[in-house]
């Protein structure tokens, strides 16, 4: 009898050591309990985003759950939670591609927009995001994004348009097929941008500043150059070329006579990148050949290097402007600038234009 109860007893002593660690297997880990203890924080961020306007300046966790978002819209720009001059420029830049107003301020259509066009589930039916909340309303470039492959309508119709614009052999049809991803990977290729053949809104941006130019950000603090003495403005003459000041530095009038070049020769995006001497030039091939003509650049940049070129600010006689979709300079008071020359005839223009979301630089010394 006392063996059978202490066989029992240790049956029942083997049973709760196994529930036991069962238990403790369905128990949380430490490391499971903080996690599960940060989660709601984690997301809090993306929560508390749209709360408040945003604007430069600002600070905290929504900045960088905003900046994060702009990633994950193609645009390269700091993770750190402070709203600085790069996140302003990606914001502009991302307003413009979706045809919001540039102001720079992340306010509550801003921030629903970027979630649209960043959410997997904006893809299920039109494989993009349609900021009209509605199918057939794509009408414009930036009513989706992104465009990809197999999607159509009349926006795919508006960037193959923009694409033959910008130098591109493309067919308008209003089909995203084979042939216009092959464009669209040539036009990235071109800008230095991940060729990746989807037209993101940092593509779209870019696609559209290539080729509207004076059409892109809305005016907001335009920053001007310094002020010339009289004597030190450069003049424009019937033939549409510049014709330096005698008091001007030597650098500065070589970068005139390089520009006078090249001054009528006709628009094609990406040319000026392949080699010097070419038969057309972009905003920032033609920006490229004027410095190269006194020996400041020794290869050509796209508009977006020239970000971070040089000194920050306006120069005394050369100041440059530049984002990461256009770029133009003024030279001894004029603007060499390749939007405005279907009007003029030339790249060097007397009327000044809105500097508002461009980066300024200047050559050093000058």
């Amino acid at each position: 009898m006392s063996a059978y109860v202490s066989s029992f007893r240790l049956a029942v002593l083997g049973a709760l050591c196994a529930l036991g660690a069962a238990t403790l297997l369905l128990l949380p880990s430490s490391a499971d309990a903080q996690s599960s203890a940060a989660s709601p924080s984690a997301s809090s961020a993306s929560q508390q985003l749209g709360k408040r306007a945003l604007r430069s300046g600002s600070k905290g966790a929504d900045v960088k759950e905003l900046q994060q978002l702009l990633r994950k819209a193609g645009f390269k720009t700091a993770v750190d939670g402070v709203f600085g001059p790069g996140t302003v420029r990606a914001v502009q830049r991302f307003q413009r591609a979706a045809r919001l107003e540039t102001s720079g301020v992340v306010g509550r259509k801003t921030v629903q927009a970027l979630r649209k066009a960043t959410s997997g589930t904006a893809f299920q039916s039109l494989g993009g995001f349609d900021s009209e909340d509605g199918a057939g309303r794509q009408r414009s470039l930036g009513d989706r994004i992104p465009l990809r492959k197999g999607m159509h309508g009349h926006d795919v119709k508006v960037l193959q348009d923009y694409l033959r614009r910008a130098g591109i052999r493309t067919k308008v049809d209003g089909e995203f097929g084979a042939g216009t991803v092959k464009n669209v990977k040539k036009f990235e290729q071109l800008q230095e941008r991940e060729d990746d053949g989807v037209m993101d809104a940092g593509d779209i941006d870019a696609l559209r500043g290539a080729v509207d130019g004076d059409r892109g950000l809305a005016p907001a603090e335009p920053v001007a150059p310094a002020k010339l003495a009289p004597g030190d403005r450069a003049t424009v003459g019937p033939d549409g070329l510049a014709i330096a000041p005698a008091n001007a530095p030597e650098a500065v009038k070589q970068i005139i006579a390089a520009g006078n070049a090249i001054a009528t020769k006709p628009y094609r995006y990406g040319g000026g990148h392949g080699k010097w001497q070419d038969t057309g030039y972009d905003c920032s091939g033609s920006v490229s050949y004027a410095l190269h003509g006194a020996d400041l650049l020794k290869a050509p940049m796209p508009s977006g290097s020239f970000e971070s070129w040089g000194d920050a600010g306006p120069g005394q006689w050369v100041t440059i402007y530049a984002n990461g979709g256009h770029m133009y300079m003024v030279v001894a008071g004029l603007r060499f600038d390749t939007s405005g020359r279907q009007k003029t005839g030339s790249r060097w223009q007397t009327a000044s234009r809105s500097s508002a979301g461009f980066t300024v630089r200047h050559p050093p010394g000058l």
